[in-house]
């Protein structure tokens, strides 16, 4: 394969993931967007702005998904005792329900898939994929963050 088909091979492959997922999370009735925002708050409760850098979108666009969220009863907001101004949002106990749901639906959905394959070492292989991804979007997350804290690269 030339390495313009696989590059196209991969955006490809890679949007169809990303429908498959918004197809497994219409199942417990959430958007690619609330579910991101649900895992970010399941890592810990968060401030708006935080979040925002976070999922890289706009303070707007936080504060639109977690309306519908608080209105669903998932995620609560609380005023912070230091700093009245400063809102934090956590996660309800069916937050952390609705979380767990839907990283059923999304993990059965891929298994289903990959199983497609029908030779249990390429769907393993499949399914490890994508744990690599996640581990390399981790590993990259924390290089930017880094990159962002450096004395030296706020000095330049």
């Amino acid at each position: 394969m030339t390495s313009k088909l696989l590059n196209e091979s991969i955006g490809r492959t890679a949007a169809r993931l990303a429908r498959q997922l918004e197809l497994a999370l219409a199942t417990v009735e959430l958007s690619l967007a609330q579910y991101r925002m649900l895992l970010q708050l399941a890592e810990g409760a968060e401030a708006s702005t935080s979040l925002a850098r976070k999922l890289a979108v706009s303070a707007p666009s936080v504060t639109a998904v977690v309306d519908g969220l608080v209105q669903r009863g998932v995620v609560v907001r609380s005023q912070s005792e230091q700093d009245r101004r400063r809102v934090s949002l956590a996660l309800t106990a069916a937050g952390r329900t609705l979380v767990e749901s839907a990283e059923a639906a999304v993990r059965d959905r891929l298994e289903e898939i990959a199983s497609a394959l029908e030779d249990e070492t390429r769907t393993e292989g499949a399914l490890s994929s994508l744990a690599l991804w996640g581990d390399a979007l981790e590993a990259h997350r924390a290089h930017r963050l880094a990159l962002r804290t450096s004395p030296v690269t706020a000095q330049s």
